[in-house]
């Protein structure tokens, strides 16, 4: 069966991270590259079924192409809330087979599933049988005491059987017994080569890497190997690599020629947003890490983080904070000059 997805389509994406990427981070990302793959957080299946739906996923049509994550277990739960998603009108559904939180475990899902490979191929052809969508999977490579090759290339061929468009590949194995999410984000040992003999033994479905990757460098060497890569924190902590991607990876020049014209750009979408209603701290939480490495960005970090709390705060904080960077840039060229 042909991916309805073709290796460019997941050359570079951000990844779908728990309480970051909501749709104000992916605005602020789309800003800065127009070809990266956005992800949102992840949803549960009960949620989407039956929550509050414009909330929980509703996105502005400027994010696309923006894919959305499910998390969940019971393919008949996952058909109907990969309908949903359809109806939307996001342009992929991502089934979560790798994350190792508390919650995930309570609910036997996300990185659980690494240990029922025949269950997650039921749930991808369930989905594949609803919907018209890319329907992908983002897994480990294996969890606590599993051989990762085995298990690894166990749920793989198994997904692709059952219809997967692209497979996302967390390098690391998550350990569901005495890690914390966040220590499963960087103890476990990385294992790119695994990945890279995935790839090219499925070579007619498109792979992403994921973990670990925080330059453009690290990026470009995974490229020679993998379809694609898959970027998380270091998308969040520094947003302002997002402006090389377009060039680096897809030979385009980037929207905005520094972060300052970026920021200049997201205004308009920030006063959007403050009129009706959204605290400016929801948005520019996305943003501290944006100048990162340059004279300024600390006072502009808490510039932030003591003003745009406040009742009432305007794009006016914002821009504040931006001259703080300014200004500091300013008086470092004066001193190099004298």
């Amino acid at each position: 069966m042909a991916s309805l997805l073709t290796p460019q389509d997941i050359r570079f994406s951000v990844a779908p991270m728990m309480d970051w990427t909501d749709r104000h981070c992916r605005a602020f990302h789309r800003t800065m590259s127009r070809r990266a793959r956005l992800y949102t957080e992840m949803l549960t299946t009960g949620a989407v079924i039956h929550g509050d739906r414009l909330r929980l996923m509703g996105f502005d049509v400027f994010e696309q192409p923006v894919a959305f994550q499910l998390g969940g277990s019971e393919p008949d739960h996952l058909a109907r809330a990969a309908k949903i998603v359809e109806d939307f009108g996001y342009c992929e559904v991502n089934l979560n087979v790798g994350c190792p939180s508390d919650r995930v475990q309570n609910g036997a899902f996300g990185a659980c599933l690494m240990l029922r490979p025949a269950l997650v191929a039921d749930c991808v052809k369930a989905m594949k049988d609803a919907v018209a969508l890319p329907v992908t999977v983002k897994c480990r490579i294996g969890v606590d005491d599993q051989e990762p090759e085995q298990a690894l290339f166990d749920i793989a061929e198994q997904c692709i059987v059952a219809g997967a468009d692209a497979l996302f590949v967390h390098a690391r194995k998550a350990w569901l017994k005495g890690l914390s999410p966040k220590e499963n984000r960087d103890i476990p040992p990385l294992d790119y080569p695994l990945v890279h003999k995935l790839a090219r033994a499925f070579p007619e479905t498109p792979m992403a890497i994921n973990g670990g990757l925080a330059t453009i460098e690290d990026m470009c060497a995974q490229l020679a190997v993998m379809d694609g890569v898959m970027i998380g924190r270091a998308a969040y902590h520094d947003p302002g690599l997002l402006l090389s991607v377009d060039p680096e990876f897809f030979g385009e020049p980037a929207p905005f020629g520094d972060a300052f014209a970026a920021v200049e750009a997201y205004l308009p979408y920030i006063e959007r947003e403050l009129g009706e209603g959204e605290k400016l701290s929801s948005i520019t939480r996305h943003m501290l890490g944006l100048f990162s490495g340059l004279p300024g960005a600390r006072s502009f970090r808490r510039h932030l983080a003591l003003e745009a709390v406040r009742p009432g705060a305007g794009v006016e904080v914002l821009t504040r904070a931006v001259q703080e960077v300014t200004d500091a840039m300013a008086r470092m060229r004066d001193a190099n000059a004298a």
